[in-house]
């Protein structure tokens, strides 16, 4: 059984996108999956980029082509009332609720996902995440030190294993990144030969070039 790890943050519509995706991707596939909420704004600053939201022409794009893919898809999704907005909340509440040590489960995780991408509301409203957190019943305190540097270390560990970007989704120490990889994904997972020779390592390795 192949073990995933599925880096996220909720601010991410593209996470939403593939975590809603992400059964149908590894149907007839043994594996488990663990999901570890990290902070998007600290993959940002260590790679020294703005968010997509963060540049107008990109935001504007990214969330026309978000809306056409979940109709494709047939995922249900609405931008919520403020984008981007600070994720901290939710993804403390997340490490809350998972045991020291571990992770949150699928339907915890699940149900931040709704909060922010269904419905439309503002995903930070005080009495929205009073709700939200008395369904989910955290064993941990989310504001506590722990559960804050839990939160910490989670985006250390995504950063040294060379994540850039979220959704990504790890396997065998190669990252997939984002929505359009899960094709490629499931065919690494399903045994595709090309996954077995030289060609991961050829593609991937530099040429130098321009730097600026």
């Amino acid at each position: 059984m192949k073990a995933l790890q599925f880096w996220f943050d909720p601010v991410s519509p593209y996470a939403y996108l593939a975590f809603e995706q992400l059964p149908r991707a590894l149907e007839g596939i043994s594996c488990r999956v663990d999901y570890r909420p990290l902070l998007f704004a600290g993959l940002l600053k260590q790679w020294g980029q703005k968010g997509p939201a963060e540049i107008e022409p990109k935001r504007a794009w990214t969330f026309r082509q978000v809306a056409w893919q979940a109709q494709r898809l047939g995922i249900e999704i609405e931008t919520p009332a403020t984008h981007p907005f600070n994720p901290l909340a939710l993804l403390r509440l997340l490490h809350a609720c998972a045991p020291e040590g571990g992770t949150p489960s699928r339907w915890q995780c699940e149900q931040v996902l709704h909060h922010v991408w269904r419905g439309g509301a503002d995903a930070n409203e005080a009495r929205r995440l009073v709700d939200l957190r008395a369904r989910l019943a955290p064993a941990r305190d989310p504001e506590s030190d722990a559960v804050k540097q839990a939160l910490k270390d989670t985006t250390a560990q995504a950063l040294a294993r060379g994540v850039f970007g979220v959704p990504t989704i790890e396997v065998d120490g190669r990252l997939f990144w984002g929505l359009d990889s899960l094709e490629m994904l499931t065919a690494c997972l399903s045994g595709d030969a090309w996954f077995d020779g030289p060609a991961w390592d050829a593609a991937g390795a530099p040429r130098p070039g321009v730097l600026r």
